[in-house]
């Protein structure tokens, strides 16, 4: 039996809720991106507007501890 030079990868998660489909504008996709520059991450979500294109956040590893840590900042400021 020969071994296979193929590998598989997950590259791409989506977080929804229970039972919305995955086009739906309260799903938010993350996606490895790789453009010959080294890989990195996109973050999407679709618009619930027509005229409104999809709205993506991208973000290289060494930037997300300090955008992880202002997100959790302000998550703690938010009035109940």
């Amino acid at each position: 039996m020969s071994k296979s030079n193929y590998i598989t990868r997950i590259t791409r998660l989506s977080v929804l809720p229970e039972k919305e489909p995955i086009f739906s504008e309260l799903c938010t996709h993350i996606t490895i991106v790789d453009e010959a520059a080294g890989e990195y991450l996109e973050i999407t979500q679709q618009s619930g507007c027509p005229n409104m294109k999809e709205q993506t956040i991208s973000l290289s590893a060494d930037e997300w501890p300090a955008i992880k840590g202002a997100i959790e900042q302000l998550l703690a400021e938010c009035r109940q």
